[in-house]
């Protein structure tokens, strides 16, 4: 069996468009989900504390990330007390 060695971005290795913008919305929604499950909350506690809907928590936890930019899921960081800051 043959094998390939990735990239580290398996949005880049697929061909998609934009593959850095989506590894970041992942990373940052993988982010998001730990610290909603660290607090034990739930979606609609989670949502109420981001200034979002329920169904939206559910799209990031999920990675359902199209209708969501980055500097939305930053904010949603921010409001859970994460503040994010470019280098």
């Amino acid at each position: 069996m043959a094998v390939t060695e990735g990239s580290g971005n398996v949005f880049a290795d697929l061909g998609l468009s934009n593959p850095l913008e989506r590894q970041a919305k992942a990373d940052i929604a993988i982010h998001i989900e730990f610290l909603i499950k660290k607090a034990g909350w739930t979606q609609a506690q989670a949502a109420k504390r981001m200034g979002i809907n329920q169904p939206d928590v559910s799209d990031i936890v999920r990675g359902r990330l199209t209708g969501f930019t980055l500097d939305r899921l930053f904010d949603c960081l921010n409001r859970l007390d994460q503040y994010v800051r470019a280098t």
